[in-house]
């Protein structure tokens, strides 16, 4: 359909206000939010990350996209819930104690939301009992941890021990991600996945959750 093919050029381009606009039409026109979810904003924000992904855009302009994808969202989200339009699952995220870097957090959470996912933002600074509260009250499938620093990257394996001592055991997974943070490490400390960007993040949840 042409106007949802128009919102997720826009929603790629960072034009908040005619994505904005085109929502507008399509709920006027009657046409589905599943529809304008997935076919607009969604595809929009998957452009954007295959693109950041081949380094053919960089930071600012995932930042746009995911301001328009998210000016779109506020004006269905109402809706959606209203009827309880499923979502492909939910994700726990936050940087661990210690750390207080949150851009490399954001952009996760703006790819993962562009991919259909419900996201919680528990913020910077969590510690492990946060994250696994949140992963209960949110009956999440998947928590994603990031750290920008080398000192407060060790707490990840206190968060996934946490993970496997708690309620939570065998039914959440957990990943990991930050500049300091590599495969050998995620390996060692047995999480689920790593992720060196956050296009990478997002395919593996989708991995994960299947």
């Amino acid at each position: 359909m042409e106007i949802l093919r128009e919102i997720a050029a826009h929603v790629e381009n960072g034009k908040n206000n005619e994505v904005r606009l085109l929502v507008g039409k399509c709920l006027e026109e009657g046409i589905g939010v599943s529809d304008i979810l997935n076919n607009g904003l969604v595809a929009g924000m998957s452009s954007i990350g295959i693109r950041f992904r081949n380094n053919e855009v960089f930071v600012p302009e995932v930042l746009m996209a995911a301001r328009a994808m998210k000016s779109g969202l506020e004006i269905i989200k109402p809706i959606l819930l209203q009827e309880k339009v499923p979502t492909k699952g939910t994700i726990i995220i936050g940087t661990v104690l210690g750390d207080l870097h949150d851009i490399g957090k954001n952009i996760v959470c703006y790819m993962l939301q562009g991919a259909g996912f419900d996201v919680i933002d528990i913020g910077i600074d969590a510690p492990k009992e946060k994250f696994i509260e949140a992963a209960q009250n949110h009956g999440a499938q998947v928590i994603a941890l990031s750290s920008l620093l080398s000192t407060t990257m060790s707490y990840m394996k206190e968060v996934m021990e946490a993970v496997r001592a708690s309620e939570i055991a065998g039914t959440v997974k957990v990943i990991v991600g930050g500049a300091p943070v590599t495969q050998a490490f995620a390996d060692e400390i047995g999480a689920h996945g790593y992720a060196s960007d956050a296009s990478g993040a997002s395919e593996i949840v989708k991995r994960l959750i299947g």
